[in-house]
Formats: C-alpha cells, structure tokens, sequence
C-alpha cells in the first residue's frame, strides 16, 4: 500500500478526467452522500477546476432509508435519495460529466440509462486510493478492449476451460458485448475507475463452471478455500456442490427470494494489466469494491442476477472471478490457462 498525500490524489484524479476529456467550460458535477470520502471530493472538485470546468459538488443523503436484507448486493434501483428527487435528476442531466464517488451508484438503474441519454458522461469511482493510482488507466487501452468486443460481436460461441473442470459454452449472438476501460470519453458514456474488461451478456450458457482454490467470491470478498462445482443448464445454475463456499453461493441464492438469483448474468475476460489479485486479501471489506479481482489481467469474470438485455431486474447479484481458465471465442484463445493472448 502506497502513503499518499493529497497531492497524489489530486494528480490522479486530475489525469483522470484528462481522459475523460473533460473540456474547458464543461459542467461537472462531484455526486456524494454522507459516507464518501471527502478526500476524494476535494480531489474531484480540484481537478475539475484545473481542468477549466465549472464545477458543482453535490451531496445528497445515503443509501436506502429502509432497511435492506443481505442478499441485496448493489444491484438494485440504485441510490434512492436521488431516485425520488428530481431536482438532483435534472441537475445529473444538465452536467457534461458526473463524478460518481457514492457507494450505491446507478450501474443497474433504468435512470442512470436516462441520464446517458441525455449526454451526459458517468464516472464511478469507488476503490481506495493506492487502487485508484496503480490502476490508472492509459488512453490505449480503449483499442485493446474495443478490439475484444468487435470480436464478440461477431462471433457465435464463447467456450470456458479450465484445468478444475470448468467446461462451459456460451451463445454469444444478441448478447450486446460491451467493456469498461476505466474513464468515460464519449458523450452517454458511463465508465468505472479503475476497470479494463470486456463483457457481454449472453442469452444462454449450458456446462459446468468449477471454482478452484483461489478464485474471488464478490461481493463478499472471499477466496474459495475448497472446490465448488456449479451445473449450468439454459443459462441458470441448476446445482451447486463443494465445501463452505458451496453452502455459502446455496444459501444466498436461496435466502435471495429472487426469481433471478441463480440465473447468469455478464461474463467476460479482464484486461487489466496493473491488477493485483491479491489485494482483496490486504484490505478491509469496506475499503474496497475489488476492481482489482473482476478486471485481473486473464481472469474469467462472470455474474448472476439482472440482466438488461433479457430484462431482468434483480437484486441478487454476485461477480465471480476466476483464475487459470482457457476462454477461446469461435475456437480462438483470447485467454490461455489465465494469460492473456494477442488475437
């Protein structure tokens, strides 16, 4: 973990929205609550304003008011205080760039696609700061993933290996491929910092998934200790057996009371390069999202719950990310037993 100043942070948040390509007299608005760090704020507020922006930094209150159970893991309606408020709607909309540092943010929120229709640019952050800073992202790294998703698009089969036994096989044809690359350049773009993947969402996926020793469980932020074999039949888990971790996936998807919970949601490959799969392990859990285990360089990401293209709203979301998995697209490697491959 690196000692940082808020010099460090101001820096990094600065050569952020440099490749956000935030603009001299462009609007931005820093989005908080009440529990964002307010080093942060200061830091996306100064930025914006060396960058030449007229800058607005708005809290609104935090998080649900009602209570929420467990197994609603951030992949609800998104963050209510701005949901039920229009005024805080209008101000989003009028804004060229959002800062997002909330913790609930609007990734699987109808508005937040509202919001994007209107222009504006989304940039969510929330991950510590030493993260944020190893993972700065570097303007070529959009061709890399954009070059991951022309070749989702037009592909028909994305296949999953893996030593542990992990055999499965998606249909990639209407699964809308997408990535993140770690700043939001483009007018309507929402991106998270610090974050370099490819993704999709595929309509169906039959196999078998095995989750070995290692791999990361979020958002409960644990590494699997025993095996955990999960049967995938027409795109949802049928069955699920191992140790703890085992018992750990079956409880919450049946605690969920979603009809969604067991269902696969996107899956990909990370692309990011500067990740340390590690991390999880070096940090309390309320100081981190993980971006460093769902965008490891090589790993296999995959989720549950909501699914936009099939029209699925569900709060039972879980990213599972894997080390050591071959995934080829059409019969080619993309990844290789967990490394990367130049296509």
């Amino acid at each position: 973990m690196l000692d940082l100043t808020s010099v460090d942070l101001l820096d990094a948040f600065t050569r952020e929205l440099k490749l956000c390509k935030l603009e001299p007299d462009e609007h931005v608005v820093v989005l908080s609550e009440p529990s964002s760090r307010g080093d942060y704020v200061a830091a996306a507020f100064g930025a914006a304003k060396a960058c030449g922006a007229h800058v607005i930094a708005a809290t609104v209150p935090g998080g649900n008011p009602s209570p929420s159970d467990s197994t609603h893991t951030g992949a609800g309606p998104g963050l209510t205080a701005v949901l039920n408020d229009t005024a805080a709607q209008g101000l989003l909309k009028s804004a060229d760039l959002v800062v997002d540092l909330t913790r609930e943010g609007f990734i699987h929120a109808p508005l937040q696609q509202e919001i994007l229709r209107t222009g504006t640019r989304i940039l969510f952050v929330c991950d510590a700061p030493d993260v944020l800073i190893r993972n700065l992202p570097k303007e070529q790294d959009k061709a890399e993933v954009q070059k991951g998703v022309a070749l989702l698009k037009n592909a028909s089969v994305m296949r999953v290996t893996s030593a542990a036994g992990t055999d499965l096989t998606v249909e990639l044809p209407g699964s809308k491929p997408e990535f993140q690359v770690g700043f939001a350049d483009d007018p309507g773009r929402w991106d998270h910092w610090p974050s370099t993947m490819v993704l999709c969402w595929p309509r169906l996926s039959d196999g078998r998934i095995v989750l070995a020793e290692g791999d990361i469980l979020l958002p409960f932020k644990e590494y699997v200790r025993r095996p955990v074999t999960l049967e995938i039949a027409g795109g949802t888990i049928e069955k699920v057996s191992g140790g703890g971790e085992a018992q750990l996936l079956s409880m919450f998807f049946d605690d969920a009371n979603d009809e969604w919970a067991r269902s696969l949601s996107h899956m990909g490959w990370g692309l990011m390069r500067t990740a340390d799969w590690f991390a999880t392990a070096l940090y309390g859990k309320d100081e981190l999202m993980g971006m460093d285990a769902r965008a490891f360089a090589g790993n296999f990401l995959w989720s549950t719950g909501p699914h936009p293209v099939l029209g699925r709203e569900s709060y039972a979301h879980l990213d599972i990310a894997m080390r050591g998995c071959t995934v080829s697209v059409d019969g080619r490697d993309v990844v290789a037993a967990g490394r990367l491959v130049d296509f």
